[in-house]
Parts: structure tokens; sequence; C-alpha cells
């Protein structure tokens, strides 16, 4: 039975690849902040232990195969590229310094999509693309792709694999996090979307593209996990036909965008948090479009439809009343 160490156990991606992990006969131990927050069975294959990611684990680490490291700051209002680094660089320094010391054989890295440069309905974003603005100046993405540049250049010491998710929609999003998107559409009679688009994907299904990269994935390669690229109105209308309602559908004013990423820049220069920047703003104004053609041909995955993705996060939502 391979073993496996997983951080990031709690939240929509860790939740649904331990699950996966299970069902695949895998030995699990998993990093979590309180065992009371795990949302999933409980199983003899699975070890929950406490402490935070800059814990010494390396008592843990005994045997372990892989370690894959899903845990990260993704808010979208913090301040300083401090707030992000900490967490989404040291922590990952920190635990790869470990899982190397106990000769861990593969070190799987959740990334990010806007590590890469995306594109559009007429030639989509890739592994090979570089990063672009409004990424470019996200301190999230920012902090995603010094850590991926990292581990990459440390490679020589133990296998690194990167996987790059697009927005992940599904399941065990208790928050919510990246499901707040529905909520901008479901149970509303009236829906104002931006005029951009982007890459939705299963979580399941990037649980999966994280199981077979942690089998097939080569060393030192970057994997998309994307499916349907589609823009907000398409997206809002999903949701609207899932669960059966049929509200007055306003777009945005990339102007009004524009306005609120100047005001957003405001607020953040007067320390006030706020999701609002320029670069957040311009995000929604782009198609924010990428290719899954590396991870269907060398890693084998078969992507459910978006459409399944939104019922089971409303099925969720529903059934823990989110």
């Amino acid at each position: 039975m391979k073993k496996v160490f997983v951080t990031g156990a709690t939240g929509l991606l860790g939740t649904n690849t331990i699950i996966k992990l299970l069902q695949y006969d895998y030995s699990v131990t998993a990093l979590v902040r309180k065992k009371s927050s795990w949302l999933g069975e409980k199983s003899e294959n699975l070890r929950l232990i406490e402490g935070d990611l800059f814990s010494d684990i390396s008592e843990h680490l005994w045997d372990v195969d892989s370690v894959i490291h899903i845990a990260a700051e993704t808010s979208q209002n913090l301040l300083s590229y401090e707030d992000y680094k900490k967490t989404n660089y040291d922590a990952t320094v920190h635990l790869f310094e470990q899982a190397v010391a106990k000769g861990v054989k593969k070190f799987l890295f959740v990334s990010t999509a806007n590590t890469l440069g995306y594109g559009n309905s007429a030639g989509r974003g890739n592994e090979q693309t570089p990063q672009l603005y409004p990424f470019t100046r996200s301190y999230y993405a920012k902090s995603k792709l010094e850590a991926e540049n990292y581990l990459l250049q440390q490679g020589r010491k133990t296998n690194v694999v990167i996987v790059n998710p697009t927005f992940m929609i599904g399941a065990y999003d208790h928050k919510p996090s990246s499901g707040k998107i529905i909520f901008w559409a479901w149970k509303k009679k009236v829906v104002f979307y931006p005029k951009g688009g982007k890459n939705f994907v299963h979580a399941e299904d990037v649980a999966e593209g994280i199981i077979k990269a942690v089998e097939q994935g080569k060393r030192g390669e970057k994997y998309l996990l994307a499916n349907e690229n589609v823009t907000y109105k398409e997206f809002f209308k999903k949701v609207n036909a899932i669960s059966g309602q049929n509200p007055v559908m306003i777009p945005i004013p990339n102007l009004v965008l524009a306005l609120l990423g100047v005001i957003g820049d405001g607020l953040r220069k007067l320390k006030i948090k706020t999701g609002l920047s320029s670069a957040n703003m311009k995000a929604l104004r782009i198609d924010n479009f990428y290719s899954n053609k590396k991870s269907v041909e060398e890693l084998g995955i078969r992507y459910q439809p978006i459409d399944r993705a939104i019922e089971d996060a409303i099925r969720f939502f529903e059934r823990n009343q989110v």
C-alpha cells in the first residue's frame, strides 16, 4: 500500500483528493488544524495529525512515498506580498526540505493555472505559455510562481511534479471558496455578470489528476488540470438551468469594472482589505482560457462536464445549508 502525506486536507480540493486516495487504497496521513474539521468519512487508512504548515512533520514522513502539498493562501483581499509569501512560498520550502531529508520519493505541488499565460477562444493557454497581466500583478499568483521556480530548481533532490488547476467547482466547498461564484446567480432574480470568461473544472477531476500525476507525472513537468472554457454569462446560464430559475441577466460594463478597480486600489493604499483592485477587475474582463491537452494525453484524465460540478456543488450547499 502506497503512503502519502497531504496538506490542505479540509478544503475543497483536499477533501476531494483524500476521498479518492482512499478509494484507490492509499494510506493517507493528512495535516489539519483541527481533526473535527475533516468532512469526509473516517477510515483505517486515514490518519489526521494536528498542526500547521510550519510544524515539524518529519516523524510522519517515514516510509512516505509522496507528499501532496495542496494548502495555500488564496484570499483575494490581502494587502501585501508577504501575506501570501509566508504560506505559499516559505511553507512550501519548509515542507519540501523535510520531505527531502526523509527521503520522500515525490513532491507534488498544487499550484494554479494563473502562473501560466491564458489564451482565448482562438488560442488557449498551455504549460509553455508565460504568465500574463493581470496575474503578474496578483500577489497570490506571484507567490505560487515563486514556489514553482524554487521546487524546479531543487528538483535534483527529489522528484518534483507540479499541477496547475483552473477554477474548481464541486462538493465539499464548505467555506465556500471558489463556489462563491455560484451564489452570484443562484436564487437571484437579477444576475449581473462581467463580460469575460474563464476555465472551469470539477474538483473531483482535479483530485483525479493529482493522483495520476503522483503515479505517472514526469519529473520537473507541469500539468494544467483544466476543462471547459466558458464566459461568465454562459456559466451563470448553466447555474440557472440546473437550479430551475430564470433571472434577468444584465452585463456589467467594462468601464464600471475598471472604475471599481481604481477604487479598490485606493482602498488598499489606505490599508483597507478588499477584493477590489485593478488587476482583479481586469481578470473579470478577459477570456481566461486554457488547454487540457497535455493532462488528457499524458495522464489520461477524462474530464466531467462542468454542469455536473455545478450540480454537485449546489447539492452540497443545500444539504449542508451553506
